[in-house]
């Protein structure tokens, strides 16, 4: 397949040229909480329903070149991290939790949840459903979260789904809903509920926030050898050491850029901090849900 079919299908980032030497990544954009009072009104964001077995959920549809200027491109590493895209990973992420939900293992009810690497916030929203306490969105892109997220969460969790996403900026939800841009390496330093930060009166949830999150999820978020231990730093920081559990949807390997659920998976076992890794693969064998408690 030829470089200008590949860039066609989207799959430019996999893209290289041996003749030339690969620029530094960018440095990462400053870390930010974006409000749901900052949704974007100049980006036209359509909605479709979208059929998870019996669960129906809404997926917005937004244009990557009006929102970045980068037309037929899943990610430019540093710029932009894939955000507007529906990765099939978040998908099998829903179905897998909601079985998780319906056979006893998994409750939301009154949890903490963070979804890393969000983009539409599919599984996240699920969460909002499930009555958790608290959910918040992280991803690499302020523009992703303005855009694409809060507009997707709100016609999601509205009780009155309208056909066009609206601006709304209050959730009819209980859960308190909160938005995070940033790097990996740099986001812990503002998310509210990390283990080791100081009581924030803005994470209402019932506990102390210094607990950490109950349940972390994550989908497509381990292309990127280089970015696995900040990945794995910000888990440790941000995951309940008494309960919490890691929800990860990803394909065993990504061809072209080296990574995948097992790769990052040894990254967990060699540091030995995490006390149990329980694996159960989607059908199809295209992407897999890993479940690490701790």
């Amino acid at each position: 397949m030829a470089a200008s079919e590949k860039k066609i299908l989207g799959l430019s980032f996999l893209d290289s040229n041996e003749d030339e030497t690969p620029l530094p990544p960018p440095p990462p954009p400053p870390c930010v909480e974006v409000l749901p009072s900052e949704v974007s009104s100049s980006v036209k964001c359509n909605v479709e329903p979208i059929n998870l077995g019996e669960l129906t959920l809404l997926k917005g549809r937004v244009s990557t070149k009006e929102v970045f200027g980068l037309p037929n491109s899943d990610l430019v590493p540093g710029v932009y991290e894939g955000g507007l895209k529906l990765w099939e990973g978040s998908l099998d992420l829903v179905k897998a939790l909601r079985s998780e939900v319906q056979n006893g293992n998994l409750l939301f009810e009154r949890k903490k949840v963070l979804e890393l690497g969000c983009g539409h916030g599919l599984p996240g929203i699920f969460s909002c459903l499930e009555d958790a306490a608290v959910v918040h969105f992280q991803d690499f892109n302020a523009e992703v979260l303005r855009c694409l997220t809060i507009p997707n969460v709100n016609v999601n969790l509205s009780k009155k789904l309208q056909p066009t996403v609206t601006n709304e900026s209050k959730f009819h939800t209980e859960a308190e809903v909160r938005f995070f841009a940033g790097d990996w390496s740099q986001i812990h330093q503002l998310l509210p509920c990390v283990n080791d930060n100081e009581m924030d009166p803005n994470c209402d949830s019932g506990h102390s926030p210094t607990s950490g999150y109950d349940i972390i999820l994550m989908a497509e978020t381990v292309y990127s050898i280089s970015a696995y231990q900040s990945l794995y730093e910000l888990i440790k920081k941000c995951i309940s050491h008494r309960r919490g559990v890691v929800y990860l949807a990803a394909k065993k390997h990504y061809f072209g850029v080296g990574g995948g659920t097992r790769r990052f998976l040894s990254v967990v076992e060699n540091d030995g901090n995490m006390d149990a890794c329980l694996v159960s693969e989607v059908a199809d064998g295209s992407s897999n849900v890993r479940e690490s408690k701790h």
